[in-house]
């Protein structure tokens, strides 16, 4: 299991050591199949809650590189079916790229996880002296959100690259929906919590009209 987007971030020691564990594992196991997956999310993820939990706190919240980097969330119930998809195919001795149905932008999540915590927040584009602050900042909690490493990753979109084939290609089509996934889960950052369901029903039929409209 490695990450995507690792051979364009060349800046990042996270990049890189997973570059260097690829090129062992093919070295020595030379029929291995490595899976490099986008952001994985479910209920017991460290960035879905991560996130929420401080949408929740902060009145302001920071966009690095205006939010413009694109990513593919897999879920992970559609990981664990690449999984098993390569284990019950034999397929040996490749790279895939394992995405999510849809692209979407770092400051789409933000705005996506805000509606769904039905909460109203400022996303403000920090220039990158500030980022790099905040970065340095947020890496000082136990479960750092951001790191000045991870931010080094922000700078490259996260989706699939085109030079391997993806989870799609082997007939495995990821079917979670970022939005429709986190909102099962969200209640827990809502007022109300479990109880706000019905409130979250309402607002999720007013959220279809519109994009309907």
């Amino acid at each position: 299991m490695s990450a995507l987007g690792i051979n364009e971030a060349i800046e990042s020691n996270y990049a890189k050591t997973k570059l260097e564990g690829e090129k062992e594992i093919l070295k020595n196991f030379s029929l291995s199949t490595i899976l490099r997956p986008s952001i994985v999310y479910s209920v017991d993820d460290n960035f879905t809650t991560n996130f929420m939990t401080l949408l929740n706190r902060l009145p302001i919240f920071p966009l690095y590189y205006s939010g413009r980097t694109k990513f593919m969330p897999i879920h992970s119930s559609d990981l664990v079916n690449v999984i098993f998809n390569v284990i019950s195919k034999n397929i040996y001795s490749q790279i895939i790229e394992c995405v999510g149905p849809e692209t979407i932008t770092f400051k789409q999540i933000l705005e996506k996880l805000l509606f769904l915590i039905d909460k109203n927040r400022f996303l403000v584009s920090f220039p990158l002296p500030f980022a790099k602050l905040s970065a340095k900042f947020f890496q000082l909690f136990p479960k750092p959100l951001l790191t000045e490493d991870q931010l080094k990753l922000l700078k490259y979109d996260n989706i699939n690259s085109g030079n391997y084939k993806t989870n799609f290609d082997i007939g495995c089509p990821a079917k979670s929906f970022f939005e429709k996934e986190v909102e099962k889960y969200c209640y827990m950052w809502r007022e109300g919590g479990q109880f706000s369901t019905k409130i979250s029903e309402k607002r999720w039929e007013t959220r279809v009209k519109k994009n309907k409209n």
